[in-house]
């Protein structure tokens, strides 16, 4: 339900972002807005940030709860198929660069413990597109974001604003797709779980 209200949140993000599109006018010589149309946009995206940040935090705090419960579940299976402890799977995310691989690591790492139980047969024929989709999706989508961000707070001129709030949208949309993967990658493993009898 968390991952439903974040990518509504995303989807609003991306109709203000086509506001703000549609309030300019003109080529790429000579573009022009009208003040008050700016600012109606720039408030939507205001009001999706009020909703955004709550649903964004609410939704990170149960899934790295669940990612962690996973994680230890999982040693039980492959005791010798982690490089890392369970205690790892909270705190690979809070460290700074490194959060953009070292969880994915651990959720491959699951995932390969889960496929190698009795009767699945050997991870080399496993398909570890769930994964590798929801991870992709996911790291591009906050590179996307950060870098429309960045690019936005030194805009100089009305184009270089349009380039960043199409970044924006991009990693919005990317983030939608993102919040499907990760429903589908944590009802996946968790059944998988369930069949080890975890």
């Amino acid at each position: 339900m968390l991952l439903v209200a974040v990518a509504a949140c995303d989807l609003f993000a991306v109709y203000a972002g086509f506001r703000t599109h549609f309030s300019v006018r003109g080529d790429d010589g000579l573009l022009f807005a009208r003040e008050d149309e700016l600012d109606s946009a720039d408030a939507l995206f205001r009001r999706v940030d009020r909703f955004y940040a709550p649903a964004l935090m609410a939704c990170a705090a149960l899934f790295v709860t669940w990612f962690h419960r996973m994680r230890r579940a999982a040693g039980a299976l492959a005791p010798d198929g982690f490089s890392r402890g369970a205690g790892w799977a909270i705190g690979a995310w809070f460290v700074p660069v490194a959060f953009l691989w070292m969880p994915y690591r651990i959720a491959v790492e699951m995932w390969a413990a889960c496929l190698q139980r009795p009767g699945r047969g050997a991870t080399v024929s496993a398909v570890f597109w769930p994964v590798n989709l929801w991870w992709g999706t996911f790291a591009g989508s906050l590179l996307l974001r950060w870098y429309s961000g960045f690019h936005h707070k030194r805009a100089d001129g009305l184009a270089e604003m349009l380039d960043a709030v199409t970044l924006g949208m991009v990693g919005d949309a990317l983030n939608v797709v993102a919040a499907g993967a990760a429903g589908y990658f944590v009802v996946r493993l968790t059944r998988m779980q369930v069949a080890a009898g975890l």
